[in-house]
């Protein structure tokens, strides 16, 4: 099965953006996966690419070099946490170079194109944490942003055919949760009753890029297992 489109998605190593890569591969998308870690997956149409995504310069050689883009899914992130008097400053700003910046670069290159032709999904991992939580004011920083950015650029676009949304996750069952920087903020089972699997968050995220969620923009789409719910 084809459809001859073409994603770009981050963080294809492991976790969240490699669930979204073998998604999308199964259902015929070429992926082009940019990570500085080594490729696990080795499926037909996937293309690894080596490239820092902290480092602004090294994405915009990158970004500028992909072939055409149908779809851009940002899911490459890390988690610092520290409470006030605590703070990691430089987590904080590798995480708002690889949430947000990198995000920024990216779409800077690709959605201009994508709108010239008419057509284009862009989707972006935030997290619940964006609304705020305790010990993790820098994390949910950055993530509001995206998510800031995600609204404004979404109506920059939306006549020309491209979408842009945010997808956010609760607590999801991947390695950032055996992360020794955080084993002093425990994440929290949602109502659900168990952690957000990686699949269901690449299941959410292919619709945002199908042809049937053109009327879809602008938007921050949970996927909690009931956490956002009142308590």
């Amino acid at each position: 099965m084809s459809n001859n489109k073409h994603a770009v998605v981050t963080g294809t190593s492991a976790g969240i953006g490699r669930a979204i890569a073998a998604h999308l591969l199964g259902r015929g998308w070429r992926v082009s996966g940019l990570d500085i870690a080594p490729p696990s997956l080795a499926e037909a149409g996937f293309t690894p690419v080596t490239v820092d995504l902290a480092d602004g310069e090294a994405i915009a050689r990158t970004a500028s070099a992909l072939p055409p883009v149908d779809a851009l899914v940002h899911a490459a992130g890390v988690l610092r946490v520290g409470r006030l008097g605590e703070l990691d400053h430089a987590g904080a700003a590798l995480m708002w170079r690889l949430h947000v910046d990198a995000a920024a670069r990216l779409a800077d290159v690709m959605v201009p194109a994508m709108a010239a032709r008419g057509s284009g999904r862009v989707v972006f991992v935030g997290s619940r944490v964006a609304q705020g939580m305790p010990g993790r004011g820098q994390y949910a920083a950055t993530k509001a942003a995206l998510i800031a950015m995600a609204r404004s650029w979404a109506g920059e676009v939306a006549a020309h055919g491209v979408t842009v949304n945010v997808v956010s996750p609760a607590a999801t069952a991947t390695g950032m949760l055996q992360d020794p920087s955080r084993a002093a903020s425990a994440p929290r089972l949602p109502p659900l009753g168990r952690l957000i699997e990686p699949e269901e968050i690449a299941t959410l995220v292919a619709f945002l890029l199908s042809d049937a969620a053109a009327a879809i923009t602008g938007q921050d789409i949970a996927i909690c297992g009931g956490a956002s719910l009142p308590s």
